[in-house]
């Protein structure tokens, strides 16, 4: 298991990077691997349903790749990156709770193939991305 650490109960993999929005990203190579972090499955609370994009799809980055449904709200996900959906999680699709049990291995969402690698010095790293969790707690 990757190193992590808490911020007021909220778990925080030292090996990925963030958004501002609350999305996780992992980098290999020219691919990378896109979820929701702990804080934002624990916002949503239980997860129902969600809507993925087809593989394929170009985006920018800030645009809306899925929507998950959960018990108390609706909430987009949006592209960390420039790139084009490669592979999208099907496992999701009957089991989206994954994303709650397990929001940074198996509740992963898609895959991208990066198109502008400049775009990944904008996420924040772990440290940067706690300082956000503890001042908006």
């Amino acid at each position: 298991m990757s190193e992590e650490f808490e911020v007021k109960g909220y778990r925080i993999r030292k090996d990925l990077m963030y958004t501002l929005d609350d999305e996780w990203v992992k980098i290999e190579g020219d691919i990378a691997i896109i979820g929701v972090t702990d804080y934002a499955q624990k916002k949503l609370k239980n997860i129902i349903s969600i809507e993925l994009p087809e593989i394929g799809r170009r985006m920018s980055k800030r645009e809306v790749v899925a929507t998950i449904e959960s018990v108390k709200a609706v909430a987009d996900v949006y592209s960390p990156l420039t790139g084009t959906v490669i592979e999208i999680n099907e496992t999701l699709k009957d089991q989206p709770e994954l994303i709650n049990h397990d929001p940074y291995g198996k509740g992963w969402i898609i895959k991208i193939k990066i198109e502008n690698p400049s775009e990944i010095n904008m996420l924040l790293k772990p440290e940067e991305y706690a300082k956000k969790i503890y001042e908006t707690e």
